[in-house]
């Protein structure tokens, strides 16, 4: 069944329907540069220079935007992301608007076999090593990223990735989702790096919390645009005189019921982050309210993407290009969330009284 295609809608996160019109012209230009990288790594560095800041006053907005790139795009979302978030962090860190230029990633994930060092010289810091999923290394200019220090912890840097001593893997990207965005291993020879904060300062800010906030955004907006897909499928069976049954009717119901719940929470936990409340008396950490966050909208994405898949059969993802690539893309993207292992974390939050409940 394939899903009639409209023009790109907006993600209605906080913002007034008459609002989100404004956004048109952005949405467009997402579409338009789907599957062409350099132009979406462009129109991220337009972004980055104009969009909110989380923690600003308009993280829903922030978030409303990022989502609403996710639903034209899956890929273009995980473009904008990151660069959005290395914006927001130099920010935190105080580093000024004229040393933020160039497209950027932010790399701080850890793997085996790989290990990034930051050593002091008399020249400043430099990082030796190998640093894992670095997603479009060979296509950014600088990025922060995680090392281990010599005082046993873990701090961000900036880096130019320009540098000769950089050299990126071709990694051996298997995936048929995000297939234009390919993570690979990038290895640092005695490359100048720039603090960025302390050590633990990068995983101990309350914007490490908001960024993971802002990755859940995007996996919402990709399921919005599933779900949409979906119910245009059943507008356009229904105008050949094929009228949708209770189960397909079912699984469209138990999708909007999904979507709206976890939208507004979303929403509410903008304005939380944005009211300034003390995390005390609100009964909870900013990194328990991400993972809440990430957990809710994870299990959101997974049965919107169960709920289309089982009522749409095979025949999209054999021959609708579209349909197939959004859902294996968001398939991907959102493995990002770490399941049970997350879920661990919160309850160990839990246990210790970091809750509302």
């Amino acid at each position: 069944m394939t899903e009639q295609r409209s023009f790109p809608r907006s993600v209605r996160l906080v913002s007034a329907e008459t609002d989100l019109a404004q956004n048109g012209a952005l949405l467009h230009a997402v579409s338009s540069a789907a599957g062409d990288v350099p132009a979406l790594l462009a129109l991220a560095g337009e972004a980055g220079s104009s969009w909110p800041k989380p923690g600003g006053g308009q993280t829903g907005l922030l978030w409303e935007l990022l989502a609403s790139v996710a639903s034209v795009d899956v890929a273009a979302g995980r473009i904008f992301e990151p660069h959005l978030d290395a914006q927001a962090i130099l920010a935190q860190a105080g580093h000024p608007q004229n040393e933020r230029g160039g497209l950027w990633g932010v790399f701080a994930a850890e793997g085996p076999g790989s290990r990034l060092e930051a050593r002091a010289d008399g020249a400043g810091v430099q990082l030796s090593g190998a640093k894992p999923w670095c997603s479009l290394a060979p296509l950014l200019d600088r990025a922060i990223i995680t090392a281990h220090t010599e005082t046993g912890g873990r701090a961000a840097f900036a880096v130019d990735l320009r540098h000769p001593g950089v050299a990126c893997e071709e990694p051996v990207w298997v995936a048929r989702g995000l297939r234009e965005i390919p993570s690979g291993t990038v290895h640092f020879s005695q490359v100048p790096a720039v603090p960025v904060g302390g050590d633990d300062w990068y995983f101990s800010r309350p914007g490490f919390a908001w960024g993971g906030m802002g990755v859940a955004a995007c996996w919402l907006g990709g399921a919005v645009a599933v779900a949409r897909g979906y119910r245009e499928s059943l507008i356009a069976a229904a105008g050949r005189g094929r009228e949708p049954d209770q189960i397909a009717l079912a699984a469209l119901g138990e999708a909007d019921r999904i979507l709206t719940s976890t939208l507004r929470y979303l929403g509410r936990v903008a304005e939380w982050i944005d009211g300034g409340v003390d995390t005390q008396e609100a009964g909870g950490s900013a990194w328990g309210e991400a993972l809440r966050v990430r957990g809710t909208v994870a299990a959101a994405v997974e049965r919107v993407l169960s709920l289309v898949s089982t009522n749409s059969g095979p025949g999209p993802l054999a021959f609708d290009e579209p349909y197939a690539k959004r859902m294996a893309d968001l398939a991907l993207y959102v493995r990002q969330h770490h399941a049970m292992r997350d879920d661990a974390q919160l309850g160990k939050l839990t246990l210790a009284g970091d809750g509302p409940w």
